[in-house]
């Protein structure tokens, strides 16, 4: 039974919940499902060092709202968290799986963009892309640089040196975030309905799908991914994850991201107080 959540501090002091988060936290509390606990942002994020606002007597077992980590940095948080009687409901391992996208990749293959892998800071032979991909897209393992000045794609007009030009603006864009290695990613031609695609971020908890929620800004009358689709990844090895699916020109479906469910964001038009008791229903 989860019977915690647990959120970083304001940068600005210990005592208060992150602003970004805020609304969850308030969320959280006005259910009265569970107890909330806060963890020093700036005393784990800069110097490693875990304080909490609460102390534990006994063990309670608890879901992570909040900022992405390394998973190296999670396995410590976690190890961590258990000394102090507080178990994260996924685990290190469950986190590497989601929050590196190819440790996934292979079990999402059939619905998702066709991926390849590159070391850090190889240089990347873009004839052989072109013969593999109509056209691609950068990312490292967990993120990509978008919204920046970086092409959203290439395609068989992209020349070697102007490539690995843009290799080094995408590795000063990521900077101390960079993750694993490179992903090059097919490039997926998206539906647009007026100004925004159309996806959905679905939350899955404890092998059950919990909630399917717009997550691009689009009208509430677009279609919803197929329920077979959803329902194919609700078995994946771990108990609380995220897949987003977005709709393709043709009217078909593809996973365009996976994620750990503790340091997936909640979409603009998600129902906060339905997302919480999802939780204390799934994890019950």
């Amino acid at each position: 039974m989860v019977d915690l959540i647990l959120f970083p501090s304001s940068f600005f002091s210990r005592e208060n919940v992150d602003e970004d988060l805020q609304k969850e936290h308030d969320s959280v509390i006005l259910t009265g499902l569970f107890d909330v606990a806060i963890f020093g942002y700036s005393q784990w994020f800069d110097e490693d060092k875990l304080l909490l606002n609460k102390k534990n007597t006994k063990e309670q077992i608890a879901i992570y709202r909040g900022w992405m980590m390394s998973p190296e940095q999670y396995s410590n948080f976690y190890n961590l968290l258990l000394k102090k009687n507080i178990r994260l409901i996924n685990n290190p391992n469950n986190y590497r799986l989601f929050h590196l996208f190819p440790n996934i990749y292979e079990t999402l293959k059939e619905d998702t963009a066709k991926m390849e892998i590159y070391p850090l800071h190889q240089q990347i032979d873009i004839e052989k892309l072109k013969k593999n991909f109509q056209k691609f897209m950068v990312k490292d393992y967990v993120k990509s640089v978008k919204g920046t000045d970086f092409p959203k794609f290439f395609d068989h007009n992209v020349e070697q040196k102007e490539f690995d030009r843009c290799m080094e603006i995408f590795y000063n864009y990521r900077g101390d975030l960079l993750t694993g290695g490179i992903c090059i990613k097919e490039f997926l031609d998206l539906k647009y309905y007026g100004k925004n695609t159309n996806e959905y971020r679905v939350f899955y908890m404890n092998n059950k799908v919990a909630t399917v929620t717009r997550n691009s800004n689009q009208e509430n009358n677009t279609p919803q991914p197929p329920k077979y689709l959803i329902e194919k990844y609700k078995n994946l090895d771990s108990p609380f994850y995220t897949i987003d699916y977005a709709e393709l020109e043709d009217g078909s479906w593809k996973i365009i991201e996976a994620g750990d469910g503790g340091v997936s964001g909640l979409p603009d038009t998600q129902d906060y107080d339905l997302f919480f008791r999802k939780l204390f229903q799934f994890f019950e």
